[in-house]
């Protein structure tokens, strides 16, 4: 049995890229975006310190709600959506299967 998930990538209107992730490392969905070439710069190593990781979780499981360093962070950013996220602080879990996101750029 397989400790793989999905997990959905928007990189443009309808077009969306499948990463498998496994769930048994203890990655966040930063390390997984990163591994997969995509522009995060995650300046503090994941420490919700920067903001520099910010995606928009568009669909999927429901996910724990920010921590208040978390929403500090959040707060920062000059364009903030309702479904923001840092990408650091989500760590990747069988609950996650199906989880689509966009990285906010």
């Amino acid at each position: 049995m397989s400790d793989d998930i999905r997990i959905y990538v928007e990189e443009a209107p309808g077009q969306r890229r499948e990463l498998e992730a496994p769930t048994d490392m203890g990655l966040s969905l930063m390390e997984l975006l990163k591994a997969n070439d995509y522009p995060i710069q995650a300046t503090c190593g994941g420490m919700a310190l920067c903001a520099t990781c910010h995606v928009e979780v568009l669909a999927g499981p429901a996910i724990p709600e920010p921590s208040d360093d978390e929403w500090a962070m959040l707060d920062t950013l000059p364009v903030l959506h309702e479904t923001s996220r840092l990408s650091c602080q989500i760590r990747l879990a069988p609950r996650l299967d199906g989880l689509v996101v966009r990285v906010a750029g």
